[in-house]
């Protein structure tokens, strides 16, 4: 398919670099040093120019485009491209990048004619009120309407079953599952007691991947991704980090659209929410548009007034200003007057490395959140829904099957090896977590795991 990008940003960047090994993409931008190295990376075309103006939008070959996707940091440009492609070409899809809830709104009010519009703001914040329902998880989603989750664990280095009393791991394991204790680190999968409902998709180890067979175990110091029920992702995460309970009381640094995106979702989850922000327009602000949120005018980096206003007895806290470097110092501080588990929206990609091996549990980045919605939308069309984990490295896929697919009928047990792990199927709408003896039907939605370079063998298989 054509698609073309407006925008060679970080978002348009990690969009063409998705899907430009399937795909004949044409990038349009005003900035010819980010076009170039675009060009550099990618087998892509660009072109220097507006995105808004329909001479570059037919020098582009918007006619003949499957797709447009507008997502430049501004909101008006994103808009009107995607006005100007729906004329000159009505046929093409078109997909709006906003940082505006309320073109978001607009579009659900079916006041815009586009197929879909991102709100940076709203995936963000999704994005953490599912990672304090599972506070153990380093990076979490939903698929199938709720019914099935995604969850990615760091498996603590220092685990309690760890060389107990100098006795091995795996025996100090066997152990306490005899004791009747719920727990798999040390233990080969096969013995292990995997959580209900849940597969183990991936147990990455350093630089290495480790295919979760029987005969392998989930070690101190590894990152594991979860397929699961809620439930499992429950279980799961009192399994990694047994002492923490449901996160009720949050604090948010900053009350900017993000942090402001963030708070409403939250409150609407009935946790309580307090709201850090130097800037008295916006506090003020924030106080109107989040009524049952307490709202703090201060710059919350004084120690004092951390320890008065019990900002250190939070479960969580959120850090959404607008600069990293203050993200980066005020998570640190709450970190180191007791908070828990801190989350910072970190604005440079860059930095999202530094700040987890700096001691932050969570980084999220809003521009590849927003990337992830619209990747979707160019996979093949039977593809609902992808996430992408680890810097894109790996894709989850709501794929469904064709009619047609040679892999119908066949036992679970005796599918080919392909790289790629099922992980639920949803069935008449219901979420159904396979076991040996299972098969596939025709009509199926299957949740699967697969390595991003993959993605269009499994499509295909599919």
């Amino acid at each position: 398919m054509k698609i073309v990008v407006i925008g060679a940003g970080q978002v348009g960047s990690t969009v063409v670099e998705a899907l430009h090994d399937e795909h004949d993409i044409t990038v349009i931008d005003l900035d010819e040093e980010r076009l170039s190295a675009l060009a550099e990376r990618f087998d892509a075309a660009v072109l220097v120019g507006n995105g808004a103006s329909r001479r570059i939008l037919e020098e582009a070959g918007i006619r003949k485009a499957g797709l447009l996707i507008a997502c430049t940091s501004r909101d008006e440009i994103n808009i009107i491209a995607s006005i100007f492609s729906k004329r000159i070409s009505p046929e093409t899809k078109a997909v709006v990048r906003t940082t505006d809830e309320e073109y978001l709104d607009i579009w659900h009010e079916r006041e815009l004619d586009v197929e879909l519009v991102v709100s940076s703001e709203r995936e963000t914040a999704l994005a953490v009120s599912q990672l304090i329902g599972v506070p153990a998880a380093r990076q979490t989603d939903v698929f199938a309407e709720g019914q099935v989750q995604i969850v990615e664990f760091d498996v603590d280095s220092g685990d309690r079953l760890r060389q107990q009393a100098g006795r091995p791991l795996a025996e100090a394991a066997l152990q306490a599952a005899d004791q009747g204790e719920e727990h798999v680190i040390g233990l080969p999968l096969r013995q292990a007691q995997i959580p209900p409902n849940s597969k183990v998709a991936s147990i990455i180890r350093g630089d290495t991947i480790v295919v979760p067979r029987g005969d392998e175990a989930i070690e101190p110091g590894d990152r594991i991704i979860i397929i699961g029920s809620p439930e499992a992702a429950q279980a799961w995460s009192r399994i990694i980090a047994p002492t923490e309970s449901r996160v009720e009381d949050v604090v948010i640094y900053g009350a900017g659209r993000t942090g402001l995106a963030t708070a409403r979702v939250l409150v609407e989850q009935g946790i309580r929410v307090r709201i850090v922000e130097a800037n008295r327009e916006r506090a003020n602000k924030a106080a109107e548009e989040v009524p049952t949120a307490r709202v703090f005018c201060a710059s919350g980096m004084d120690e004092e007034f951390i320890e008065r206003e019990r900002i250190n007895k939070a479960q969580a806290a959120v850090f959404a200003m607008r600069d990293d470097a203050k993200n980066h110092y005020a998570a640190t501080l709450v970190k180191l007057h007791g908070v828990p588990f801190t989350i910072a929206i970190v604005h440079d990609a860059r930095s999202v490395e530094v700040f987890e091996r700096a001691g932050i549990d969570v980084a999220l980045n809003p521009r590849l959140i927003t990337a992830e919605e619209i990747v979707r939308f160019a996979h093949d069309p039977r593809t609902q829904q992808v996430t992408m984990l680890e810097g894109d490295r790996f894709e989850i896929l709501d794929i469904t099957v064709r009619p047609e697919s040679k892999l119908l009928g066949t036992p679970f047990r005796d599918l080919p090896q392909t790289g790629a792990l099922i992980g639920a199927i949803v069935r008449e709408g219901k979420a159904v977590f396979p076991h040996g003896d299972d098969v596939l039907l025709p009509g199926d939605r299957v949740i699967v795991f697969t390595e991003s370079k993959r993605v269009p063998i499994v499509e295909q298989a599919l």
